[in-house]
């Protein structure tokens, strides 16, 4: 059996063509995830207000910023274990340095609930303030300011909770009692 990514690491470095039917697609493919991979490590980067220097100075040395850079622009292959150790790094689940498009075989696909933005800005700052910050952010990350609804998944209602100090469910309710939920976003109760 052939190890196709040490193959295409090689022939990609020496300029060689590919050797078998459809490799260039799938390599093609390949490059297009490590870019996306890379996006997401910058981006985590960057919401931690780190430049590459700073995260070899912050790693004291551990994480070379031309190595970190050359993950980013997806020019070089990160291992899962170098994956995980800078998830580690940066204080991030693996998974959210992961590129979205494909869920893993066996996992559900996060469940999107939506959020009445109107309702929401006539609610009191002092109780919905986080939730409108967070909705905010999402809003400029997606460049979507329709200000009517907005969808987030299962992972975010997950993060708000432990920003309001409640499990998801208790923040469910809430969210219903505010208005800023319909009553259906109630997760069905099994008898």
């Amino acid at each position: 059996m052939r190890n196709h990514y040490s193959e295409y690491s090689v022939r990609q470095s020496h300029g060689g063509p590919p050797d078998r039917l459809g490799e260039e697609t799938e390599n093609h493919q390949m490059g297009d995830y490590a870019k996306a991979l890379g996006a997401k490590l910058r981006g985590i980067r960057q919401q931690q207000g780190l430049s590459l220097h700073g995260v070899e100075q912050k790693s004291g040395g551990r994480w070379k910023a031309v190595v970190v850079g050359s993950y980013e622009r997806g020019d070089r292959a990160v291992t899962v274990q170098k994956l995980a150790e800078l998830a580690d790094f940066y204080g991030v689940p693996v998974v959210e340095l992961l590129p979205e498009g494909r869920v893993p075989s066996g996992a559900e696909p996060a469940t999107k609930i939506v959020i009445n933005l109107e309702r929401l800005q006539q609610l009191p700052a002092e109780k919905v303030g986080p939730l409108a910050r967070y909705a905010a952010t999402i809003q400029s990350q997606r460049g979507d300011y329709n200000g009517k609804v907005l969808s987030i998944r299962t992972e975010d209602l997950r993060s708000l909770a432990i920003i309001y100090d409640m499990t998801p469910g208790e923040l469910t309710e809430q969210l219903i009692d505010w208005g800023v939920l319909p009553p259906e976003a109630r997760p069905a109760k099994e008898d």
